[in-house]
């Protein structure tokens, strides 16, 4: 389980090295075989390959004549990337999906559970602030939410 906040610095190539803690779990779960996608918030998602093969085999049976689900499709697979960490635990991260989520030098990647979100540094520090001031009890909760408790 990938969890917590990390800053990251890419370099001049676009490459990022994914943090010395998660390296060797990523080396013997997915022989360092990545996946980089685009997220719907202007971030990217990284998820280990295994992890992403199971989204897609359910990304491939959604209705092909719902709209929805054909752009859901199109932006998921569309832009899902294959990335290999190298020896020192960098991987390159495509210019298209830098462009996209305004990935420049300053960058934040956030474990969440079999995935990773990548931040450009300055989006996430303004979200999170949007989400610290958001009154959690004047949300209307997802059907299951409802009996979650911390």
């Amino acid at each position: 389980m990938f969890r917590g906040v990390n800053n990251i610095s890419l370099d001049a190539k676009g490459r990022m090295a994914i943090p010395t803690r998660f390296r060797e779990s990523l080396r013997s779960s997915c022989a360092s075989q990545l996946v980089i996608t685009v997220d719907t918030d202007r971030c990217l998602l990284i998820y280990p390959l295994p992890e992403w093969q199971e989204i897609e085999r359910k990304l491939v049976k959604f209705p092909s004549l719902n709209k929805v689900a054909r752009d859901l499709q199109r932006m998921l697979m569309g832009n899902a990337t294959d990335a290999e960490m190298d020896g020192q635990g960098r991987i390159l991260i495509p210019t298209t999906l830098r462009d996209y989520a305004g990935l420049e030098r300053k960058a934040v990647m956030i474990g969440q559970g079999h995935k990773f979100e990548l931040w450009n540094e300055e989006s996430w520090n303004s979200r999170l602030n949007e989400w610290q001031e958001t009154d959690l009890e004047q949300l209307e909760l997802p059907a299951g939410l409802e009996t979650f408790s911390l």
